[in-house]
């Protein structure tokens, strides 16, 4: 991937750029994965999953745009830097509400190793989770059906950790390569 000559600003900006593409196509993967099989069983996911669904879903996307629009010296760093900003707050938003009630979970303490890998018990688990109004699954309450459910969800809290370093990262380089871009000149054509 050529694209222009920044320096190691330039290098930097696409390897965070790099970086966060890994970190966003992991959490979709388990994400989507959660969410296919409570929808397989009938069931709404908990609103935090289709949230991180989402927002991580744009973020690849954005992330995808601006490495193209990159490499075609063509990015606007000022709104690349501001809307890199916004999506630092949405993966905040993200990071705290996934880890709020995974904080307090010891995944070692729950169930057996047997149980863990167990799809049918998965799903068994996803019924004894349901709020009795509406078959809408309680987060709080899933997350500590099966060992591997915990190890997963607190594998996606801290990627999205990463992503709001990245984020930060990525906003300060897009502002400094701003500052070091030249102000295109308009050329003077009656002189």
């Amino acid at each position: 991937m050529a694209g222009p000559n920044y320096g190691a600003l330039g290098a930097t900006f696409k390897s965070v750029r790099a970086l966060q593409a890994v970190c966003l196509i992991a959490i979709i993967g388990m994400t989507a994965n959660f969410i296919s099989m409570m929808v397989s069983s009938s069931q709404t996911p908990p609103t935090v999953l289709v949230g991180t669904l989402s927002i991580t879903c744009i973020a690849v996307i954005y992330c995808v745009i601006t490495v193209i629009l990159f490499v075609d010296n063509i990015l606007p760093f000022l709104i690349g830097g501001a809307v890199d900003g916004l999506l630092l707050i949405a993966v905040v938003v993200v990071a705290v509400t996934v880890g709020k009630p995974l904080s307090y979970l010891n995944c070692q303490a729950i169930g057996s190793g047997d149980e863990a890998g167990n799809a049918y018990y998965f799903t068994m688990s996803l019924g004894s989770s349901l709020n009795q109004v509406g078959g809408q699954i309680d987060y709080n309450s899933w997350i500590g059906t099966t060992k591997a459910t915990c190890f997963e969800m607190k594998s996606i809290w801290g990627l999205s950790i990463a992503l709001c370093i990245l984020f930060a990262f990525s906003t300060i380089c897009s502002i400094c390569l701003w500052r070091r871009k030249p102000a295109v000149t308009p050329k003077d054509i009656e002189g």
